[in-house]
């Protein structure tokens, strides 16, 4: 892939993802597929204005080494070090960017039950930070090639070809094109403007019907915002946080659900593909699960906590999207969640919550956001989805007819 292309990805995700603001931070995660891009990356944020890159790198064959050799109670302890860390993070703020290039199959094999535990031991210590930071940072996921996940995609081709094919779905997506910034622009007035339309509806519920037996309804929190492309922090900095985006989303009120809803694309949880499932949910909480692939580890995802069997978040995207139109399954939620509408288990966003500037955390809480230590995308949507809202004032409105806005 040419550099000028690659370094106009670069810049769009320092600036136009993360919008690092000057004198800021910024924390790069990813592994270690890509290091040239990483450098472009960090040469990008540093032209935007960071005072402070610092890049932390992963390695999923070292993770499950860890995972095999270390006991829970030692997986699971937060170092005071750590602590420090986290208490840092708070103080100053940084910009996260996060550079996904997973292998959708890389921790096959992996002890995903020793996981967990030591996920829910370390989980109530580290809380805490994380609620401290929320909406009160820019972030932004973007992708990079692994050749792993290339050649899941593309196992005809040879490896090179294979990543640089993957390349090319990345940033047509993405929208690099001669002018990306100003192809985000666009992208976000559209966003914008539906969500615009969707908020005007009053909506108290979303009813769900496809000829695969999907029938849910999802009750909405009344003062819940429909939001979409670009995001603001409490102190009102805009940032894209995931590029590429096609979604616009709502989170819906803890404890109104009720139906079946089927996946239409598998699901990449913890480096691993759950395939073919379907979830039945009773007042709002999934009580029954089936996958014709991983269903033991279907069950052990929405039992992680008490919120994750809840639902967080309500995303509709139409089949008509570049993601989808592109005719690959990347086996990575970042982008089919992007391809079709689709749901998440556990944590919703309280930042969906009308002037949730003015409220604590908790009172967004309090109002019907969903609290997990999970975020979980599935995927629904497909060409025989149907959906409405029913309104307030008792009016049902289409919003999509054989997978497509309906308006």
């Amino acid at each position: 892939m040419k550099q000028t292309i690659l370094r106009k990805y670069a810049r769009l995700i320092a600036r136009v993802g993360a919008n690092i603001q000057k004198g800021q931070e910024v924390i790069i995660g990813c592994a270690l597929d890509q290091p040239k891009f990483v450098e472009l990356l960090v040469d990008e944020c540093y032209k935007a204005g960071a005072r402070k890159v610092k890049v932390e790198f992963s390695h999923s064959p070292l993770h499950k080494l860890h995972v095999r050799h270390q006991t829970v109670t030692t997986m699971a302890k937060v170092e005071e070090w750590e602590k420090a860390r986290l208490q840092h993070y708070v103080d100053t703020l940084p910009c996260r960017i996060y550079l996904d290039s997973d292998d959708p199959d890389g921790m096959k094999g992996i002890n995903q039950k020793k996981m967990a535990q030591a996920s829910r031991k370390s989980y109530p210590i580290v809380k805490p930070f994380h609620d401290a930071m929320e909406n009160r940072y820019q972030w932004c996921i973007a992708a990079v090639p692994g050749a792993a996940w290339a050649k899941k995609l593309f196992p005809e081709l040879p490896r090179g070809r294979a990543i640089e094919k993957l390349w090319e779905a990345i940033l047509f997506t993405a929208r690099v094109t001669e002018d990306p910034v100003a192809a985000w622009e666009a992208h976000d007035k559209d966003l914008h403007d539906r969500c615009e339309y969707l908020n005007s509806l009053g909506i108290a519920e979303l009813r769900y019907k496809g000829d695969n037996g999907t029938d849910l309804t999802v009750g909405m929190i009344p003062e819940a915002q429909f939001k979409g492309g670009g995001d603001r922090t409490r102190s009102g900095v805009f940032f894209n946080p995931n590029i590429p985006t096609e979604e616009c989303f709502i989170s819906p009120m803890r404890g109104k659900a009720e139906g079946v809803v089927y996946s239409t694309k598998p699901l990449s949880y913890n480096g691993e593909l759950i395939e073919n499932f379907s979830i039945r949910f009773e007042n709002g909480k999934a009580v029954e699960v089936k996958a014709e692939k991983n269903q033991a580890l279907l069950e052990q995802m929405i039992s992680m906590d008490e919120g994750a069997a809840y639902l967080g978040e309500c995303a509709l995207v139409p089949v008509n999207s570049p993601i989808a139109e592109s005719g690959l399954l990347f086996y990575n939620t970042l982008f089919d969640e992007n391809a079709s509408c689709h749901l998440a288990l556990g944590m919703g966003f309280a930042d969906t919550i009308k002037d949730f500037e003015e409220k604590t955390l908790e009172e967004c809480r309090a109002l019907g956001i969903n609290d997990s230590m999970e975020h979980v995308d599935f995927m629904i949507g497909y060409e025989g989805l149907d959906i409405d809202a029913v309104t307030r004032d008792g009016k049902t409105v289409p919003i999509f007819r054989r997978g497509k806005w309906a308006f």
